[in-house]
């Protein structure tokens, strides 16, 4: 359930099982998403409580239908919100989004798959754990860097890691969608992108 402050933000990463089945795109009053990473996406009946509680307007609906006692529902497949939340104006350090800002592959080797994170300056060289030392990894090149500086690993970065804005997380985001995409999310989700001349 959405708590009474309106953490409209947070609360569908907090629980992302409920996304299973017909979740509601939510778009912020300017019509945008209101997030990109991850995709701002309520499970179906948190869409229904919202509209109930007219905090949101439906867009888009499914062609399944939910039934209450008293009435049938098209479940939301997009929804905006009707008050406007100020987009956050900084990049939460977390591993979701390091490996998002890295596009989910290895920075000394450019693989792709199961990843982890590696400390550019180890740790226990002083290294800091932040936006600007730590890169995600593949296994194999985490092992042979282990502590060593990057000179002595005999390893190269493919870019430098630096504190990312939301702008250029927005952008990366919107290449890697989740697995679902709705026919109605996607004017929606690209609404704003340069059209091909």
């Amino acid at each position: 359930m959405l708590d009474d402050h309106g953490d409209f933000r947070t609360h569908f990463v907090r629980e992302p099982s409920n996304l299973r089945h017909y979740p509601a795109l939510v778009l912020n009053a300017d019509f945008r998403p209101l997030s990109y990473y991850p995709l701002s996406l309520w499970p179906w009946q948190e869409a229904i409580k919202a509209v109930f509680l007219d905090r949101v307007q439906i867009i888009a609906e499914y062609d399944e239908v939910v039934r209450s006692q008293r009435e049938a529902i098209r479940i939301p497949s997009v929804v905006v919100l009707k008050d406007f939340i100020k987009p956050q104006k900084r990049v939460a350090f977390t591993r979701f989004n390091l490996f998002l800002r890295d596009e989910f592959c290895c920075q000394y080797c450019g693989a792709k798959g199961e990843l982890t994170f590696d400390h550019v300056v180890p740790r226990s060289r002083g290294g800091v754990t932040s936006w600007e030392n730590v890169v995600a990894a593949c296994s194999p090149c985490n092992l042979k860097k282990a502590n060593k500086s990057l000179r002595n690993s005999g390893l190269k970065l493919r870019r430098s890691p630096r504190h990312p804005s939301p702008e250029e997380m927005h952008a990366v985001g919107r290449r890697f969608p989740p697995n679902y995409l709705h026919e109605s999310w996607m004017d929606y989700l690209y609404w704003d992108t340069e059209l091909e001349s």
